[in-house]
């Protein structure tokens, strides 16, 4: 984990607000995962989680979760493997399929979401003259994947398709699964389901990829405190399958929510009837924190002075001590009172140029802030190398561009 000294010493490097994403951690975490989960099973990086971090998997033997053309259009400019990637998506164009057969030489798999994708899929396949691999997606009971009797229809009818060779299933259920029960009771249901279609079908299903949903801490002392114990039932599961399946599993968050810090800048300070602001260069349009509500939970941060004093390094729950003078409710630079951070956070007392730390934001805050909102400058991103040097990923971008009408620009 970066030292705060060091993410003080980058940020001042270059601007506030700023990224910085942690490779080094990244990589230790994804290995403390693959060693937990021992041989036979697969990760499956969801790059929706933080496309920035598409680079750091290449040389960790993963595959990619890759759901939009424009996901896919990223792993083509980093060089991706093609064959690490499993395309995804509740709408899979033709036009799009037809690229990445033709001019990329395919995929390593092709997700199922509908029996028309399944049928589009076959036309691509056979107008290449090829035969591709393809997960059938199991729905949860949403808009995504095929209903089960859809599956044991075309697994029934499945030499009438001869381009594609059905691998097994795939199922993602949702996220921050709090309970291990649900996790074990989603496996045994795909497991029984897999049985099912080679009892009626003669179909024995060989890869099973799923998207366990494993949580991440991001409030209070929690946030400080993953032992891996979830994951630990989850290997210990696995073990029963692995020599009936080749397990995928599917993860974003849980890999790199930990890997991912942001730094804001103090740029004025008020008291309004009673209650202490302090406004930053940031806001809500680059922090998303899952789970949090009105502002109310402390998720995990430093503070530090303009001259680089530390007063508060890595604050939990359990030191979040002090007086009302000393808490302060933290809001951004949106022109919205829904721009809150975070309310009564602790920093004693605050001064413009002063800067606070946030963690655990790799995963999701990067593209799902509200970016275009107000015609802010979007954040600078930088990566640290397991070598100690820094990359500037993407530099400020002034997304009043984005937001003018084209013929006004030069």
């Amino acid at each position: 984990m970066l030292s705060t000294e060091k993410i003080i010493e980058i940020a001042d490097q270059h601007s506030t607000p700023l990224y910085i994403l942690d490779k080094e951690a990244l990589e230790n975490r994804i290995n403390e995962i693959k060693a937990i989960l021992g041989e036979g099973v697969t990760l499956c990086y969801a790059m929706k989680a933080n496309p920035f971090f598409v680079d750091a998997f290449k040389h960790l033997n993963t595959k990619y979760e890759v759901c939009s053309p424009g996901e896919f259009a990223i792993c083509e400019r980093e060089k991706v493997n093609m064959k690490d990637i499993v395309l995804s998506g509740v709408n899979k164009e033709k036009a799009d399929i037809c690229h990445v057969l033709n001019d990329c030489g395919g995929v390593g798999v092709y997700t199922v979401e509908s029996k028309e994708q399944y049928s589009l899929l076959s036309e691509c396949a056979r107008e290449a003259e090829v035969t591709i691999d393809v997960l059938l997606r199991v729905t949860s009971g949403n808009q995504f994947g095929l209903d089960e009797e859809d599956i044991k229809d075309i697994v029934k009818n499945r030499e009438k398709y001869p381009e594609l060779n059905i691998r097994g299933v795939q199922c993602y259920t949702g996220t921050q699964k709090k309970k291990f029960d649900i996790i074990k009771s989603e496996i045994e249901w795909l497991d029984g389901l897999c049985d099912s279609l080679y009892a009626d079908y003669g179909f024995k299903a060989e890869e099973l990829e799923y998207g366990p949903g494993l949580p991440v801490s991001y409030f209070g002392d929690a946030a400080y405190d993953n032992k891996y114990d979830m994951l630990k039932e989850l290997a210990a599961l696995l073990e029963n399958y692995k020599a009936k399946y080749s397990i995928t599993l599917e993860m974003g968050r849980y890999l790199v929510a930990e890997c991912g810090i942001y730094v804001t800048g103090i740029a004025d300070i008020k008291k309004n009837k009673g209650q202490q602001y302090v406004i930053v260069d940031g806001g809500i349009n680059h922090v998303n924190y899952y789970g949090q509500a009105m502002a109310m939970k402390i998720p995990a941060y430093s503070y530090v002075k303009a001259d680089g004093t530390i007063v508060k390094d890595r604050n939990v729950m359990s030191r979040l001590n002090g007086t009302d003078d000393e808490k302060w409710t933290i809001c951004g630079s949106l022109c919205t009172v829904a721009d809150l951070i975070v309310k009564n956070l602790p920093i004693g007392t605050p001064e413009c140029n002063d800067k606070i730390i946030f963690y655990n934001i790799g995963a999701y805050s990067i593209t799902e802030g509200i970016y275009l909102f107000l015609s802010r400058k979007m954040p600078v991103i930088t990566a640290y190398n397991k070598d100690g040097s820094v990359e500037v990923y993407r530099d400020v971008i002034s997304s009043d561009r984005i937001n003018s009408r084209q013929n006004l620009l030069s």
